[in-house]
């Protein structure tokens, strides 16, 4: 069995038709035999349907998409784990486990707002840490249709750089390794893929060259975003009901593309989300290991 995932920076990229990339799994007996990126330039919906069934796969994990792609992917012979999000390699880890499974359907409700409930609920304190990792959300411009032209210089931008990395708090709390999961993260620096500071350290980095960061957080996640917290109607959300304060769900957007959020209050009729990052307003630590310039 052959896997595919849509793939920027570590994560799983969320707008299937601008898809550049896919990581691609050989899978045998249930165990991950190999792994490779493959890049697709982002040809369209159709495209690039007839592009995974060039590659040999069978299945596509995917963030937002669209009923003409997934008609396109079926007619091919693939199935389609859409609503996904984070870390790449978790990611198939669940889906093997049968521990991951499709929005399908459970995100075609759009109200007036533009949002709909993914069905895809967790307890805040049960939330996967590779919602909190640098592999997962350290996308600066993940999405985004122009090419990014980075403010820094050095000799790795514009190449895929692999790097192993710990993260940690000022209290010396780590909330994230690239050790634990065993791969090193892959990533283009400079293209935007990656938190500005952690980008702009590895720009200058020799390979086998180990450093440690403090970022600000204008340099990682940003400020939190009051405009990112808002308040729906729970009877035009179906789902929402069964959410409690300080429950992780995902909602999907008027174009059908996930984002995490964090149930903040909650009364009889209304319920209100923050869509901001879980790192936003945080001071962070790094250190950095650059293992590979490709």
């Amino acid at each position: 069995m052959k896997i595919a995932v849509t793939y920027e920076g570590g994560s799983i990229f969320q707008h299937f038709g601008k898809t550049e990339a896919f990581k691609m799994y050989e899978v045998e007996d249930g165990k991950i035999t190999s792994m490779q990126i493959v890049h697709a330039g982002g040809a369209g919906h159709s495209a690039l349907a007839g592009f995974l069934s060039e590659q040999g796969a069978n299945v596509l994990v995917c963030g937002g998409i669209g009923e003409g792609a997934q008609a396109a992917l079926k007619e091919a012979g693939i199935e389609v784990i859409s609503g996904a999000a984070g870390e790449v390699d978790a990611a198939v880890n669940a889906y093997l486990a049968g521990e991951l499974e499709s929005a399908g359907t459970n995100c075609d409700h759009h109200h007036e707002e533009g949002h709909s409930c993914c069905g895809h609920h967790e307890e805040a304190e049960e939330a996967p840490e590779e919602e909190h990792s640098c592999g997962g959300h350290c996308s600066g411009c993940s999405g985004c249709g122009g090419a990014h032209v980075p403010d820094f210089e050095g000799p790795n931008v514009g190449k895929t750089c692999r790097t192993h990395y710990r993260g940690t708090f000022d209290d010396g709390t780590q909330f994230d390794s690239s050790y634990d999961r065993g791969e090193p993260l892959e990533f283009v620096c400079g293209a935007g893929q990656m938190i500005h500071g952690y980008d702009k350290a590895v720009a200058t980095m020799e390979v086998g060259q180990t450093i440690n960061i403090h970022l600000m957080p204008e340099e990682a996640y940003g400020m939190p975003d009051p405009r990112a917290i808002f308040t729906l109607e729970i009877a035009q959300l179906p789902g929402s009901e069964d959410l409690e304060v300080g429950a992780r769900a995902y909602l999907t957007n008027q174009y059908g593309q996930p984002f995490p959020v964090t149930v903040t209050e909650k009364t009889e009729t209304n319920i209100t989300f923050d869509a901001n990052h879980e790192m936003a307003g945080k001071e962070l630590n790094f250190q950095i290991e650059l293992v590979e310039v490709k």
